[in-house]
């Protein structure tokens, strides 16, 4: 008996599907993801969609459900928070052009540490994504966060070291080598205790070379001394993986990604588990709220990048004392100078995540509402600077000396995109009218077609005589 052929649409998906096995496929069909077979099945049991199938060439339908693609972030999320990776498969030319089957793409596999929609994201707080290298004494670390460029690489030399710098992080997803789930950590533990997702990768992953040359060649240096990571061997294995991990995930430059932070275990007072959990420092020991804690008494901040700082200091507190005593000078000229901060305070607050919004522009994902607000954001940047400058505690003086007011960039998005334009770009209506002379006319032919073809008429019947 001989099997009936696939449909060629099928056959394309199955290709696809062979290089993601790993990942529930997200398949463009026009106006809907697809999603077949055994990632259907998984898919509308997660996402409680109706199972259906479809006729693909053999005796039985493939078992299929779908999602309309304009709704896709919200049942993705879902996916992704259940410890789920999802491969999203575009449609990279017009369907009215092509030739047979439209051609098909992985454009980005989103993971639980790689998840950008903000709407879903607590926004006080980070989404790490962290990579640890277990070698036969030491374990290298390194941290990301991609929604704010944040990178970070560490070692350290005990596993109840290791564990307080998970605990520190708190990541949403580890990506390891195959030693690090033999090296004694308790891996159950791990995954019901702090909700990470454990994602083991290929051995190539951790090759020596490889990683040096993902480093290299993301921040475009000949060696990596400049980059302060000569004494972290084992720590540039992590942070290289974790690079080759995002380029082979998010297939984007990564290009808001512009410094890595290397740090001592030595750096940082010891906070164990069980110490922050006690002191009740960023939650409440019974209902795990930050409602009741340190934090929530302490958070009066007006962006959600000062809310994310300020978790950061509390959850790592400094302990070299020059450090500290800056610190405390920077917080005792802004307590004394009430007018100064509260103007500050009123600035702020307008200002939007320009972290995340950043994140997005660099992933090509923001639309032109993002846009007004990020250049809403960059408007108080003058003012902010301004008044700076009558502070001069270290700390303050430097944020006053590196601060770039960006108003170029303000004055490009204030000139050239409408001041309430749609929410999707493929709506138009993005550009001000007298930006740009091309865009002009072409908005000018689609709405004054009928006069501008009557035109046409007559000039063409002037200019020929017919």
């Amino acid at each position: 008996m001989t099997m009936n052929p696939i449909t060629p649409m099928m056959q394309q998906y199955m290709q696809v599907k062979e290089q993601y096995k790993d990942c529930i496929l997200f398949y463009r069909i026009g106006d809907f993801y697809e999603m077949f077979y055994e990632d259907a099945i998984t898919a509308s049991k997660e996402l409680e969609i109706a199972l259906t199938g479809k006729s693909c060439g053999q005796e039985e339908r493939a078992p299929m459900c779908g999602i309309p693609y304009h709704a896709v972030d919200g049942y993705l999320s879902k996916l992704v928070s259940r410890g789920y990776r999802v491969a999203i498969c575009e449609q990279v030319e017009d369907p009215k052009e092509a030739k047979g089957i439209v051609k098909r793409e992985v454009i980005r596999i989103v993971t639980p540490g790689t998840n950008l929609n903000t709407q879903v994201l607590d926004e006080s707080r980070n989404n790490y994504l962290m990579a640890v290298v277990h070698t036969t004494n030491a374990y290298g670390i390194s941290i990301v966060d991609i929604t704010t460029g944040d990178y970070y690489v560490t070692e350290v030399d005990q596993e109840r070291k290791l564990m307080d710098e998970i605990y520190k992080w708190s990541p949403s997803e580890i990506i390891c080598n195959d030693s690090f789930f033999v090296s004694g950590i308790d891996i159950d533990a791990l995954k019901s205790y702090q909700n990470v997702v454990l994602s083991p990768l290929e051995p190539w992953y951790f090759d020596d070379a490889l990683c040096v040359r993902a480093l290299q060649e993301h921040f475009n240096i000949a060696t990596l001394d400049g980059l302060g990571l000569k004494d972290y061997t084992i720590g540039v294995i992590a942070a290289g993986c974790i690079m080759q991990f995002l380029r082979e995930t998010q297939k984007t430059s990564l290009s808001h990604i512009t410094k890595i932070i290397p740090y001592t275990y030595e750096k940082y007072m010891l906070l164990d588990s069980s110490t922050v959990r006690n002191l009740e420092l960023t939650e409440t020991m019974r209902e795990k709220q930050k409602k009741g804690s340190l934090l929530w008494v302490l958070d009066k901040t007006k962006t959600a990048m000062g809310a994310r700082l300020l978790r950061s200091y509390m959850e790592q507190p400094l302990i070299d004392e020059a450090m500290i005593n800056e610190r405390l000078e920077a917080v005792a000229q802004l307590k004394d100078n009430m007018i100064t901060r509260e103007e500050l305070r009123e600035y702020l607050n307008p200002v939007y995540d320009l972290e995340r919004l950043m994140s997005k522009i660099s992933y090509k994902s923001a639309n032109p509402r993002d846009l007004i607000a990020f250049s809403s954001s960059l408007s108080m940047l003058p003012h902010i600077k301004f008044l700076m400058q009558e502070l001069d505690a270290k700390l303050l003086k430097e944020i006053y000396e590196e601060l770039d007011p960006l108003e170029d960039i303000f004055q490009l998005i204030q000139d050239s995109i409408n001041d309430e334009p749609p929410l999707n770009v493929k709506e138009g209506g993005i550009i001000k009218t007298g930006y740009n002379e091309e865009v002009d006319r072409l908005r000018k032919a689609k709405t004054d077609g009928k006069d501008w073809l009557m035109d046409l008429e007559t000039k063409e019947k002037e200019s020929t005589g017919i």
